[in-house]
């Protein structure tokens, strides 16, 4: 046996390996997934949620301890075996935005059981905010009237001859319609996620981690209720414009905006936490 193949046995052998090409396999079916369903905003989301779990077990992957049993090793496969049948069926729905989650999840059973999922806390409760909010969201929640009433409220204070009618926003020059879909929910859940991932990988001050939450579903509620009063505007004055912002790749712009804001509020913040520890050193050093 030559030294290459001596090499790869020793490799392959190794169950981190066996389990990084799981991982890799899994995630990157539901990356496909998402990308075959034209959702490029959950896309784009999907691979920095990952990108922020892989640096999480990167630090850590020193400190991992791999002790499953054969329980957990069941439930892993069963877990595996329902992610594989759904991109197989493709009869996904609410099902795709879980799928990530999933696989982690399984594939943390896998490595050490139902006892040493606490290893994989941070990196499983980011990945939990990627998808499922937004389905609990999807089935319970319907916020379009009150997105349609903040609109129209913005407009009536920018002076425009507004009424509204339910989730109907009526102009002189058109109207509109807000859906569910245009509600806003997707980009409330989005900023809500940011807002974990910044939580988990840049801690701040326990008496803030309640409002930083709060403080993202707002933002993304407030951002994409500008957007709707733009619609709103747009539809009778400049249909192309409309288009563009509605469902073309102008719609994006707010979200990214948002996460924006909200990255510079957070830094903000965390810069001021830094400031305070340094004026406290000071004060305690006695300069």
């Amino acid at each position: 046996m030559n030294l290459t193949n001596i090499i790869s046995t020793k490799v392959l052998k190794q169950e981190p390996f066996w389990l990084l090409s799981i991982t890799a396999a899994l995630e990157a079916i539901c990356l496909t997934l998402v990308w075959k369903a034209h959702d490029v905003g959950h896309l784009g989301m999907s691979i920095l949620f990952l990108f922020a779990t892989g640096s999480l077990l990167w630090d850590k992957r020193h400190t991992l301890r791999f002790e499953s049993d054969v329980f957990s090793t069941i439930v892993g496969l069963l877990l595996i075996t329902w992610v594989l049948w759904q991109s197989a069926t493709q009869n996904l729905e609410h099902t795709l935005r879980l799928l990530s989650f999933t696989s982690a999840f399984a594939v943390s059973l896998l490595a050490s059981g139902f006892k040493g999922l606490k290893q994989y806390f941070e990196e499983l409760i980011i990945l939990f905010f990627l998808g499922f909010p937004a389905v609990v969201s999807d089935l319970l929640f319907d916020i379009s009237p009150l997105s349609a009433k903040f609109a129209s409220l913005l407009l009536w204070y920018a002076g425009f001859d507004v009424r509204i009618n339910g989730i109907n926003i009526y102009l002189p020059t058109g109207s509109i319609k807000v859906v569910h879909s245009c509600s806003g929910i997707d980009t409330i859940n989005y900023i809500l996620g940011i807002s974990v991932i910044a939580m988990v990988m840049f801690p701040i001050a326990k008496k803030k981690q309640f409002f930083i939450p709060i403080f993202a579903i707002l933002l993304g509620f407030v951002i994409n209720g500008i957007r709707i009063a733009m619609l709103a505007v747009m539809q009778g004055t400049n249909k192309a414009a409309f288009d563009s912002w509605h469902g073309g790749q102008a719609s994006y712009s707010f979200g990214v905006l948002g996460i924006l804001i909200f990255g510079l509020v957070y830094m903000f913040l965390l810069k001021q936490e830094e400031q305070q520890a340094e004026n406290l050193e000071k004060s305690l050093s006695g300069d």
